[in-house]
Order: structure tokens, then C-alpha cells, then sequence
């Protein structure tokens, strides 16, 4: 039974470790708040949906909630073709 939580940490640090900057790590918007062993655990807000969050916070606990800092990226402003 420790094997799937094992890997749901991995994910979860790999995750958190991809983001980069703080600056990337707003780019999400989902959060996942970790519960860890002995009160340890962690921050990462590098989900896209609410269901990736809770698949990784299955097995380890936790709790997952909106990225206060996500913004929505501008809408894209279609090129005119010059004729």
C-alpha cells in the first residue's frame, strides 16, 4: 500500500519541480495542499484541473482548492492578412 503513495509524492514533486519560477507556478489553476508524515508536507499549484488535483492528492491526503495568483491568459488576437 506505500508503493501508490510513494509515486502520488513523486508526481507531486516533479510537478512542483517542472514550475520552475514562482512566476510559472502561477500559470495553474488549481492548488493541491499536501498533508504529509509528522505535520511535513507542501504548496504545489501546478494542476490544469481540479480532477489532476485530486488524483494526486489521493493516497497522501490532502485538499485542493482555486490558485489564488492564476490569471487567465488574454484572449488571442487573430492576425489580419494583408491582401
Amino acid at each position: 500500500m506505500r508503493q501508490p503513495k510513494v509515486i502520488a509524492l513523486a508526481a507531486a514533486v516533479a510537478g512542483a519541480l517542472s514550475a520552475g519560477s514562482p512566476a510559472a507556478a502561477a500559470e495553474w489553476p488549481w492548488c493541491a495542499e499536501l498533508a504529509g508524515d509528522n505535520g511535513g508536507g507542501g504548496t504545489n499549484c501546478g494542476f490544469a484541473s481540479w480532477e489532476q488535483c485530486q488524483a494526486t492528492i489521493s493516497g497522501i491526503g490532502g485538499w485542493c482548492y482555486p490558485n489564488p495568483n492564476y490569471r487567465e491568459p488574454a484572449p488571442r488576437r487573430r492576425e489580419r492578412r494583408q491582401r
